[in-house]
């Protein structure tokens, strides 16, 4: 897999998993375990060089 696609695949979970995020209750496991995938989400594409300001919409 080139880093485009690697890319390219997290910018897509990303966006995927904060649209699960925005209708899942806060206290919730699920919650708490999108999240974690969220944060991992936010490491790899600030380290890939990805300017996340119009792509976070949840923004924690």
């Amino acid at each position: 897999m080139t880093e485009k696609e690697m890319i390219k695949i997290s910018v897509e979970e990303f966006s995927r998993l904060q649209n699960y995020m925005m209708v899942a209750e806060k206290d919730s496991e699920s919650y708490k375990r999108m999240k974690r995938r969220y944060i991992e989400l936010k490491v790899i594409l600030t380290a890939s060089g990805i300017n996340l300001t119009e792509l976070d919409i949840i923004k924690e």
